[in-house]
């Protein structure tokens, strides 16, 4: 096997190789999207719970007894 088709092989499949990571980054961005909508959401109800309760500061942001 010459040089060449050796270098083109290892070019071949480090071509595939970071089109296989950019869609594993891409499937990861979405998924990190997808759950900070929904911890903004959760945040959000919890949020309108503590009011709803008739507390005064909400429970997050109190601060904890220790301090």
């Amino acid at each position: 096997m010459s040089d060449i088709m050796r270098l083109e092989e290892q070019i071949a499949h480090l071509t595939r190789l970071v089109e296989d990571l950019s869609d594993v980054v891409a499937r990861q961005d979405r998924a990190l999207d997808l759950a900070t909508r929904r911890i903004e959401i959760l945040m959000q109800r919890e949020a309108t719970r503590e009011a709803d309760a008739g507390g005064t500061i909400p429970l997050g942001d109190q601060r904890p007894p220790h301090w």
